[in-house]
């Protein structure tokens, strides 16, 4: 079995004194290869850096997420149309709209998001997208662009299953967090992930957030790691009904040709 996680922090502070140790129990837990998510100007250049220390093991993204969309200014373009440009950072994301907390205003949020679908659209780039509680502004604005773009992944996908058509119906990949592991909120999923075709459906741990509630004992200081991916993959096959190896073949195989991991 390998594994590819399709998003993970790893430039958060807590993977800082321990970084090695996580990569290793990642590697004896089958997850080979990672995709590092770049979400602000800062921990978009991070992302690259780590990826350019470990080469053939991690990659990058480079993007801002919708929480600091209103840092975003003509630097901030630039930089991650610099950023893209390297042949390790291979989605523009994380970006997109996020209405659940509005930490910054939803017209400044969709501003920046038009901005940087453009740089996956000059770059011709595939996007990291993320949406909570914008559905309706969200699509609206991929609609405009998707025709335009190589691919397109809704990461950390918990919303419902019209967001799931509409997803699909325009030819978006869909990525799976251990949100589908938690009981308390997370059973929709579990129908709506046979739905998911093979080579659209992919799965990552989005850590150091969204540990699994199977990982039995959980870790004493929560943190999720990329060596629970498996957890993930093995609650995905079961409610697809197939077997795990089967399911940690397909979603492999989906973001090495996302990512253009063979390349």
């Amino acid at each position: 079995m390998q594994l590819v996680d399709i998003g993970v922090n790893l430039g958060h502070e807590s993977f800082r004194h321990d970084l090695a140790a996580v990569l290793e129990r990642a590697s004896l837990h089958a997850v080979q290869r990672m995709i590092v998510t770049g979400a602000s100007r800062e921990g978009s250049v991070d992302a690259l850096a780590l990826a350019r220390a470990h080469p053939g093991v991690l990659y990058a993204t480079a993007g801002v997420h919708p929480h600091h969309a209103i840092d975003y200014d003509d630097a901030t373009d630039a930089l991650l149309r610099e950023l893209a440009r390297d042949p390790l950072v291979r989605a523009v994301g994380e970006t997109g709209l996020d209405y659940n907390r509005n930490y910054s205003p939803p017209e400044v949020q969709r501003q920046v998001f038009e901005r940087q679908l453009q740089i996956a659209v000059d770059m011709r780039k595939p996007l990291f997208l993320h949406q909570r509680d914008a559905h309706a502004d969200f699509i609206a604005l991929l609609r405009r662009y998707r025709d335009r773009v190589p691919a397109a992944v809704v990461h950390c996908f918990t919303d419902t299953g019209e967001a799931l058509r509409d997803y699909l119906a325009l030819d978006c990949h869909i990525g799976i967090t251990g949100w589908i592991c938690d009981e308390r909120r997370g059973t929709h999923l579990r129908e709506l992930v046979r739905t998911i075709p093979a080579n659209r459906l992919m799965i990552e741990t989005d850590a150091p957030y969204l540990l699994p509630r199977t990982v039995k004992p959980p870790p004493a200081h929560r943190r999720n790691e990329p060596m629970f991916l498996r957890h993930i993959c093995a609650e995905i096959a079961r409610d697809r009904g197939e077997p795990a190896d089967v399911t940690a073949a397909n979603s492999t195989a989906t973001a090495e040709a996302f990512f253009a991991l063979n390349a």
